[in-house]
């Protein structure tokens, strides 16, 4: 295997063109990194597939999770005629992220605390609410409808349970599962009783009469194994799993320690699995081992962690995988969707798959046999310093597919924009401070990752117009600084009253953004002064483990220490049960009314055995320790901290290999000078792209944009007053084209009232034809 000196590949922001030379000689990393392709998928009888991408009835679309609509009633000449048809305002005090799902003329949507709200998808009217879901999963829903589409449901998880919800009455189905409800702890394989979280924050998806789903169990030391799973839509009942922590005798088991099934957590698809309906294969973007920057207890390159999975949909048997990152030490879990596209490659058309990481890499594979369409190069990397750590000796790095994201920080990289206060600040940091992709953590001094474990793509940042190969990428250009310190206690609250360990806590994990007094520090996090009169004790948690606008998730939290944070924001919430209770959302008491067309209240009464957690390592375990954590809150740095611009969207046709074109995306309000990009402008957004032509992005600069697809040129701008959040939706109902959005979050101009400014599913359209 020829190997490419790693100093040598990354002596600027982009891998150079100079690279392309060598890649004839260069060695495909398939041998460590793909593996033995496993057998072929089943063939099955099956109802015809209808159409795709004619329908916006599941998240992000479809199962391909491509975003793009094969409509093309709004085109490049008419998009400015686009105005608001209705607003369907939300009801409450909530921000949400939710995209919409649409169904013969019924759009869905999560409104008035946590409710699931079924409209008239032309008119935003009312048709039923199933009342107070808190819990259910934020980003989406997933629907299933039988042959004759008499049967229609929702596949949904409330916490650690499986629920179902008639998507005719709004009404839970009881006779899903056990008294309608499915406990996920049980089933993975590990003791249930101490896996502490088994749900998802993300939906999963539909395929025939499966429910295929990913998991969030944290990334804590000794968190629940994040396993793929399939169960039957009608029964609950679970059809099969995929140990992504392979078990003895499996594929990948010995790439780790050989107890290592036992406790190593994760290695989850907390993000968007994308399903090929017409192969039946699944593809699945798998997250990094726990715990993220000690390895010392999981020596090895660690399979299924940071692979691109593919599984045959109906038995969860293994196709093949690629590895993107070893032995992971950056928290570069794989999130975004797996873009299936057809490309012309060599004079033949190829389905590929096109996975956009967080570390700014976009891995091309043939869909079928995983194999790179070009060499990705086993790469050596610097080697970690820790006396128990084996990091890896390489990684696979994509020669001729550019990244769209900067791989080093320097001062002549810093933002020309900062103040001097700032400047000052930061300069001593990264004199001090080893920069690089792929540099390991240190207990000595810090490492600057760029980007860091929030930047570069995550979920809902892809899209593509699958048959004219082209991948469209949101990426945020965010650092993260880097330093371990030596493991005390972990904070669990066994020796703490609840009072002490939220404050504890607090310093640890919130303090950094919301300020020592709770009043939020510019530019990083909101006041949490009034928290109480605005989020009960479950949206709390919800927001924590699935991120909101600009704040990412922290699933590692664990949901002791959650309630404890939320109890010493909230002191008389202290004590508050999982579920909440006391005032709710927007000051409501629990039980105060939802006005409309209610027809349930609250999901399924569950008997839930009351679990733990995992506390130590399997009793006889003799294997070496994690003796370290990340000491700087997960290392989050500035979002503004390099030069412009602050996030983009690239544009890739991957017909030719190329990057067709990068642009900033949106602007920071704050700056004198536009075009730059917004800080964090992508986080918790999303894309749909339309046969005419056009990509519509929502911005944290509190913007809907339009761009040309040929060359994103900005021909459509929209002020939605506030943040939106979510993946925006294109649907067709009586012949005409709607675009909604969601915008739930703060008011962007603070001069204006909150009550002044719309807030909801805002749905545009052209003007009707006389």
């Amino acid at each position: 295997m020829k190997l490419i000196a790693f100093s040598k590949l990354f002596t600027s922001t982009r891998v150079k063109a100079g690279i392309l030379l060598l890649t004839g000689a260069a060695c495909v990393a398939m041998a460590p990194v793909g593996g033995k392709p496993g057998p072929k998928p089943k063939k099955k009888a099956t109802s015809v597939i209808p159409p795709q991408h004619t329908e916006w009835k599941d998240w992000g679309g479809g199962p391909d999770a491509s975003k793009f609509v094969n409509f093309k009633q709004i085109t490049k000449d008419n998009v400015n005629q686009l105005d608001v048809t209705f607003v369907y305002n939300t009801g409450d005090n909530s921000g949400y992220k939710f995209n919409p799902i649409i169904v013969d003329n019924v759009m869905y949507v999560l409104a008035k605390n946590s409710s699931l709200v079924a409209l008239d998808a032309t008119t935003g009217k009312e048709i039923w609410i199933h009342a107070r879901l808190q819990g259910i999963v934020a980003r989406g829903i997933n629907f299933w409808q039988s042959k004759d589409k008499k049967q229609k449901r929702f596949i949904i998880t409330i916490g650690s349970t499986l629920q179902a919800i008639d998507a005719n009455t709004g009404k839970s189905i009881l006779s899903f599962g056990t008294n309608g409800y499915v406990d996920l702890r049980y089933g993975l394989d590990r003791d249930p009783m101490v896996i502490n979280r088994a749900g998802s924050t993300s939906p999963g998806r539909i395929f025939e009469n499966l429910f295929i789903m990913g998991s969030a169990p944290g990334e804590n030391l000794f968190s629940g194994p994040g396993h793929v799973r399939a169960f039957d839509v009608i029964t609950g009942k679970q059809k099969w799993i995929f140990h992504t922590i392979p078990f003895p005798g499996e594929y990948g088991y010995n790439t780790w320690p050989k107890d290592a099934y036992k406790y190593v957590g994760a290695i989850n698809t907390w993000g968007e699995i994308s399903v090929d309906e017409k192969r039946g294969i699944a593809y699945f973007p798998l997250g990094s081992p726990t715990y993220d920057y000690d390895g010392s207890d999981r020596e090895g390159q660690g399979l299924y962690g940071n692979c691109i999975l593919a599984l045959d949909a109906r038995t969860g048997k293994r196709l093949w995988h690629f590895q993107c990152v070893h032995h992971d030490l950056w928290d570069y879990d794989l999130t975004a969707a797996p873009q299936l596209i057809t490309i012309n490659h060599n004079g033949k058309k190829i389905d590929a798959v096109a996975q956009a990481g967080k570390n700014g890499f976009l891995y091309v594979l043939n869909r079928v046999t995983g194999k790179p369409i070009w060499p990705i190069v086993e790469t050596p990397v610097p080697k970690s310093e820790m006396p128990d750590e084996h990091s890896w000796p390489t990684q696979p790095i994509p020669t001729v597919i550019p990244p769209f994201n900067r791989h080093v920080v320097t001062v002549a990289d810093l933002n020309p924009y900062m103040s001097p206060a700032e400047k000052e600040k930061i300069l001593p940091r990264i004199a001090a401070a080893k920069s690089g992709l792929y540099e390991p953590l240190s207990d000595k001094y810090e490492t600057i990752a760029m980007p860091g474990s929030t930047g570069g793509a995550n979920q809902g940042n892809t899209a593509s117009n699958p048959d004219k190969g082209m991948v469209y990428v949101l990426f945020k250009e965010q650092s993260n600084f880097y330093q371990l310190k030596f493991l005390g206690p972990l904070v669990r609250g066994a020796a703490q009253g609840p009072g002490q360990l939220g404050e504890v806590a607090y310093a640890e994990y919130c303090q950094a953004c919301h300020g020592a007094d709770k009043a939020g520090l510019p530019n990083l996090g909101v006041s949490l002064a009034d928290l109480g009169n605005r989020v009960d004790a479950e949206t709390f948690k919800t927001i924590l483990n699935q991120g909101k606008g600009r704040m990412p998730a922290l699933p590692h939290i664990d949901d002791a220490i959650v309630k404890a944070i939320y109890g010493y924001l909230v002191p008389q919430q202290r004590g508050a049960g999982a579920a909440g209770g006391g005032r709710g959302r927007g000051g409501a008491g629990a039980d105060a009314v939802i006005d409309g067309p209610v027809v349930e209240t609250g999901p399924v009464k569950t008997d839930l055995p009351k679990g733990g957690v995992m506390k130590d390592y399997p009793e006889g375990y003799t294997g070496k320790k994690v003796l370290f954590v990340e000491k700087n809150n997960w290392g989050a740095g500035p979002s503004d901290l390099l030069s412009p611009p602050y996030s983009g969207i690239a544009a890739y046709d991957l017909n030719k290999g190329i990057m067709k074109w990068k642009i900033p995306f949106g602007d920071d309000p704050k700056s004198p000078v536009k075009g730059l990009g917004m800080p964090g402008g992508s986080s918790n957004k999303g894309m749909v792209v339309t046969a005419s032509g056009i990509i519509f992005a929502n911005c944290g600069d509190g913007h809907l944009y339009g761009y040309d697809a040929d060359n994103g040129k900005v021909i459509f701008d929209k002020e939605l007053g506030r943040t939106p959040s979510g993946i925006p939706a294109i649907y067709q109902a009586n012949g005409r084209e709607y675009l909604v959005v969601c915008s739930t979050g703060p008011v962007r101009d603070k001069t204006k009232a909150d009550a002044d400014v719309p807030k909801g599913y805002i749905v545009f359209a052209l003007p009707k034809k006389n």
